[in-house]
């Protein structure tokens, strides 16, 4: 019995809690992108990706305007900008998406990228 509640316990340690809820304004990106660890989309997985260096996701190929800045910290800074505007903070780069105009909808999805991992 001892046993099994520590087996329970460890379980529990270790199990990652799940991101929270993504934000509206995410459904954007949810067309491109996946939040589970190794699964790409169109765009690369946006697990673990706040904190980590640009183009650094296994499996995803890049394109090369992408991997200019490949010592890019993905960071709040950054996710500011490049939300708001990817195209003008990566010149070059692949994606399609516009951008976010309204700056609650850009820290919304900081915020919730900061938890998927």
């Amino acid at each position: 019995m001892v046993a099994m509640a520590a087996s329970a316990a460890l379980v529990a340690a270790t199990t990652v809690a799940p991101a929270q809820e993504a934000p509206k304004a995410f459904a954007q990106c949810k067309a491109c992108h996946k939040v589970e660890a190794g699964k790409n989309g169109v765009g690369p997985s946006l697990f673990g990706i706040y904190g980590s260096k640009l183009g650094q996701v296994a499996g995803f190929k890049y394109s090369d305007a992408h991997l200019k800045f490949s010592q890019q910290t993905v960071d709040e800074a950054f996710l500011t900008k490049y939300l708001a505007d990817p195209k003008g903070t990566i010149p070059g780069n692949k994606m399609v998406f516009a951008g976010l105009k309204n700056p609650d909808d850009v820290n919304a999805v900081i915020a919730y990228l900061k938890t998927v991992k």
